[in-house]
C-alpha cells in the first residue's frame, strides 16, 4: 500500500509538470516464466538420448533404428512433432536436404546427403520474418572420416541440439509476432555444410531473418585451464559483414562502425538480455568469428550476409573434443556425458530462450538509421518510421567509442528524429531500436549514412 501511494505521487508530481508518462514497461514478466520454465532434467534425458545412438558421425549408418546419424535425426524429428502435437500443430516440421559430392570436400569421400530437422513456430503478424537457434546434430572421434567407432558427442555437441529441442518445447507454449525456427544442423565436423545448405536457400528466397543463435558446446564448467565457472560463458561475433563493400569500407573509415555490424548488435542483445534477466550469469563478449582458426555453424550465414552468433561455454576441455574415448598416460580423453553440467546447459538454454522470444516479440527494427551533426555542439539522428502494431517507440543509444557494451540511452517515443544536445558526435557511437508495448526491444541499429542537406 505504501509503495502503491508512492507511486500515485510521483504520477501526480510528473502530471503537474507536464513530463509524459508514456514510457515502456522496463521489463517483461514473461520472462522469468520461460527461464522457469527450462528443465536440466529433460535437457539431460535428451542428451542421454542422443548419446545412445553410439555415433552420429556424418558419414555413419543412415538406416539402422538404433545407432548412427539416421537414427538420431529421426529421433529429433519426432521429438519435434510430439512437441507440435502437444500444443495442437504450432509447429512445422520438415527435413531439409543437401548433396555433397563426391571430392567437394576430404571429409566426405563419396556423395553424401546433409540432411538438417527444422521446426518453425509461425509468427502471428510477420510469418515471414525469423530468428534462429540452432545445434549442431552430428559428432566425431579422433579421425575425421571415421564413421564408425563410438563417437558420444555429449557435450560436443549433444548439448547444443538438446538446448534447441527444450527451448521449442517452453516457446511452443506462446505467440509471437515473428517466426522462431528450432534447427538441428548436420555435417558441422565435415566442413559446416549443413548451414550451408539452409543458410543459402534463405539467401535465394529472400528471408527477412533477424540472425541466428548457434549454440555449440554448452555444457561444460571445468576447462583444460583449470578454471571450473558455472557462471560465465561466451558469446561469438564477427564485426561486420565478411565482404564489405566499397561504400562500407569508406563508412568504416571515416565515419566509424568497425565493430557495430549486425551480428556484433546480435551479441550485444545476447548479453544485454543476460544482464536483465539471468541471475549469476555473465556472457562474455568475445571480439572474434569464432575461436583461434575455428569454425561454428553460425559462419554460412554470415557468409550470406546474416547476422549471426555463437554461444558456448567460457572454459573448453580440449582432451574431450574430438578424440577417440581412451585413458592414455592417466588422462581419460573423449566426449563422454560424466562432463555434461546439465543445470550449466539448461541456464545457456534459457538466455537463448528469452533472446529468441524477447526479439520475436519485439517490432521490427528500423531499416536505416542516418546520422549528422559534424562540427557541431549536437549529434542528430533520423530514421523512417517503422509500421508496426506493437510498436511503443524508439530508443536511441549511444556510448565510448572504446566501450564494447552500450551505455546511455534515451526513449523518444514515436519521434523519427531526434537531437542529443551537448553530445558531440566525435566522442560517440551511436545506436537506435524499436521498442514494443510490452518492453522488448529489437536489435539496435548502427547509422549507415549521413542525413542529408536540405535546400
Amino acid at each position: 500500500m505504501r509503495y502503491r501511494l508512492l507511486f500515485l505521487l510521483i504520477g501526480f508530481v510528473y502530471a503537474n509538470q507536464g513530463i509524459s508518462q508514456d514510457f515502456p514497461p522496463s521489463k517483461d514478466p514473461r520472462h522469468f516464466d520461460i527461464i522457469e520454465a527450462v528443465s536440466a532434467d529433460r535437457i539431460q534425458a535428451d542428451i542421454e538420448k542422443l548419446v545412445s545412438f553410439g555415433t552420429r558421425h556424418t558419414l555413419s549408418d543412415t538406416v539402422s533404428q538404433t545407432r548412427g546419424i539416421g537414427a538420431a535425426r529421426r529421433w529429433i524429428k519426432s521429438e519435434f512433432d510430439q512437441i507440435s502435437k502437444d500444443c495442437q500443430g504450432c509447429l512445422e516440421v520438415s527435413y531439409h536436404r543437401g548433396l555433397v559430392e563426391a571430392g567437394e570436400s576430404r571429409r566426405i569421400p563419396d556423395p553424401t546427403w546433409i540432411v538438417n530437422v527444422v521446426a518453425i513456430k509461425r509468427g502471428t503478424v510477420y510469418p515471414d520474418r525469423y530468428i534462429i537457434m540452432s545445434g549442431d546434430i552430428d559428432s566425431r572421434v579422433s579421425d575425421p572420416l571415421d564413421g564408425v567407432s563410438d563417437s558420444p558427442g555429449a557435450n560436443d555437441n549433444a548439448s547444443g541440439m538438446a538446448g534447441v529441442i527444450e527451448a521449442a518445447r517452453v516457446l511452443s507454449k506462446y505467440d509471437f509476432q515473428s517466426s522462431i525456427i528450432f534447427l538441428g544442423l548436420s555435417g558441422e565436423e565435415q566442413g559446416l555444410f549443413g548451414g550451408k545448405f539452409f543458410a543459402k536457400d534463405a539467401k535465394e528466397k529472400g528471408w527477412d531473418l533477424i540472425g541466428i543463435i548457434n549454440n555449440d558446446m554448452i555444457g561444460n564448467i571445468r576447462g583444460i585451464d583449470g578454471v571450473v565457472d558455472n557462471t560465465v560463458f561466451r558469446v561469438f561475433s564477427e564485426p561486420g559483414a565478411p565482404k564489405p563493400s566499397e561504400q562500407e569500407l569508406i563508412w568504416n573509415r571515416f565515419y566509424g562502425g568497425e565493430v557495430d555490424g549486425p551480428s556484433r548488435q546480435l551479441a550485444r542483445y545476447v548479453d544485454k538480455m543476460t544482464d536483465m534477466y539471468m541471475t549469476n550469469l555473465d556472457a562474455k563478449m568475445i571480439y572474434r568469428l569464432d575461436r583461434f582458426g575455428r569454425g561454428g555453424h553460425h559462419r554460412p550465414f554470415n557468409d550470406e550476409g546474416f547476422p549471426g552468433v555463437r554461444i558456448m561455454e567460457a572454459h573448453e576441455q580440449y582432451d574431450q573434443q574430438h578424440q577417440d574415448i581412451r585413458v592414455e598416460d592417466g588422462i581419460a580423453y573423449g566426449d563422454v556425458i560424466e562432463h555434461v553440467d546439465f543445470d550449466f546447459a539448461a541456464k545457456l538454454t534459457a538466455v537463448n530462450a528469452i533472446c529468441l522470444a524477447g526479439l520475436a516479440w519485439s517490432p521490427k527494427q528500423i531499416p536505416l538509421v542516418m546520422i549528422g551533426g559534424a562540427v557541431k555542439p549536437s549529434t542528430v539522428l533520423r530514421w523512417d518510421p517503422v509500421e508496426d502494431p506493437n510498436l511503443m517507440g524508439y530508443k536511441v543509444y549511444w556510448r565510448e567509442t572504446t566501450s564494447p557494451q552500450w551505455e546511455y540511452s534515451k526513449f523518444v517515443g514515436k519521434e523519427t528524429q531526434v537531437t542529443l544536445k551537448n553530445i558531440v558526435i566525435d566522442n560517440y557511437l551511436f545506436g537506435v531500436s524499436t521498442v514494443g508495448k510490452n518492453g522488448n526491444e529489437s536489435v539496435v541499429v548502427y547509422p549507415k549514412t549521413l542525413i542529408p542537406r536540405r535546400g
